[in-house]
């Protein structure tokens, strides 16, 4: 059984080109290709790494790296090389020339773990597109790459059946995914319209790629997402019913993990799923403080998610696996922020309050009086509002009810027109 395990193992070289990097950010970039790699079944063998004002516009990296490049491949004879980078075409192609087995790029490798983790017909169909899109351009110059019929990393998903059709065949199949996916956006707009019909308030959960966000998503509302120390090990979001202390009911959405230079394919194809954070009306932003690289993560997000559009939105900054910080870690002032440990159940209430708190400061307070025979509207407020207190008069036959409301929502006008003045 042993044996059968070690053979799936893919025994891989990386090579990297320092570009406009110091030598800490690069080390950083090499150590998550290797993470990577081996959240794609692949064993690191080899590794070649060069310094450079710029890449070599034909090769990447330069003609003696190459030549290195064919010796290392000699001498351990890996399965595939992968770069540290998306290369052109023309790179793709004359390093295909110079090396006796397959070439991926950083992309390349991102997408098969796509492919391996996408288990719903969104996901898939996303990841089709996102491969598709990117092997359009490089379908010339590619036999070597293209013959890996027996699969592997770089291969998975429709890369098996797709590869060697011509483009022709290629456009017309994502023409198809961009019009299955379509249905499925209008799907998600009418359930959209629903949610905020019902003054349903929204949250999302978003952060770099194994900060534990799915870890978080399961401990809040007692889901059963799955969580694995290893890149991408969510990819189809998850949304589940929140209860906060007060009794109100929130939804928690979890979302596809980002990284450092995510690529762009994968950003339009995946966009219809990434626009929930645009619905949200607090994002919860999870980041890792034990890892050394926490604050490039923390950047890589927000970026993105100014990219998305949804910058205005209110965050919460989680610093998460808080046992473990890093001994130099300071936590941002820029947001409001809590350092927990998702195995804590302390953490966890003590999060639990301060989502609270935090959508109080969103929401409007109000004070209404509403008649005993009012009970349809009572259940209403209920449900749709953060209700703090609630008393009887029963000589007067009326509640009092004391709580929180977000203006954007239709319960809102009607507490508006009942507030005790």
């Amino acid at each position: 059984m042993e044996e059968i395990k070690q053979s799936e193992i893919e025994r891989v070289v990386l090579v990297g080109c320092q570009v406009n990097r110091t030598d800490e950010e690069f080390l950083q970039s090499m150590q998550e290709l290797m993470s990577l790699v081996k959240t794609a079944k692949g064993e690191v063998v080899g590794t070649i790494t060069q310094k450079r004002e710029k890449v070599e516009s034909a090769t990447y990296i330069g003609r003696g790296k190459v030549e290195e490049l064919a010796l290392l491949i000699e001498e351990q004879e890996p399965d595939i090389v992968i770069f540290n980078d998306e290369l052109q075409p023309s790179q793709m192609r004359n390093l295909h020339a110079s090396c006796d087995v397959p070439v991926i790029d950083r992309t390349q490798l991102i997408l098969d773990i796509f492919a391996q983790r996408a288990k719903s017909r969104e996901g898939k169909l996303q990841v089709e597109l996102a491969q598709l899109s990117y092997l359009l351009p490089r379908l010339s110059g590619q036999g070597l790459a293209l013959s890996r019929q027996g699969g592997g990393i770089g291969t998975r998903g429709p890369g098996e059946t797709q590869l060697e059709t011509d483009r022709r065949h290629i456009r017309r199949r994502v023409t198809e995914i961009e019009r299955q996916l379509e249905s499925v956006v209008h799907h998600r707009e009418r359930y959209r319209e629903k949610r905020k019909r019902r003054s349903v308030v929204q949250l999302a959960l978003v952060g770099y790629t194994n900060a534990g966000k799915s870890t978080i998503l399961n401990r809040l509302t007692l889901a059963d997402t799955l969580e694995e120390d290893q890149l991408f090990a969510t990819l189809d979001p998850t949304t589940r019913q929140l209860t906060l202390p007060s009794g109100f009911n929130v939804l928690l959405s979890d979302t596809v993990g980002f990284i450092q230079d995510l690529p762009t394919s994968l950003v339009a194809a995946f966009r219809s799923t990434l626009e929930e954070l645009k619905e949200a009306d607090l994002l919860l932003h999870v980041v890792d403080c034990s890892n050394e690289d926490y604050e490039q993560h923390e950047r890589t997000v927000q970026k993105l998610i100014d990219e998305l559009e949804a910058h205005s939105i209110p965050q919460l900054i989680v610093y998460n696996k808080s046992e473990r910080k890093m001994p130099e870690f300071i936590p941002s002032h820029a947001r409001p922020t809590i350092e927990i440990s998702a195995l804590n159940p302390t953490d966890l209430t003590r999060l639990h309050h301060e989502i609270e708190q935090q959508l109080k400061a969103l929401m409007v307070p109000y004070q209404i009086v509403l008649q005993a025979h009012e009970g349809q509207l009572l259940a209403k407020v209920r449900q749709e509002t953060m209700l703090v207190s609630q008393t009887f008069d029963e000589e007067n036959e009326v509640y009092t009810l004391d709580g929180y409301a977000l203006m954007q929502t239709p319960i809102y006008h009607t507490i508006e027109e009942r507030q005790v003045k």
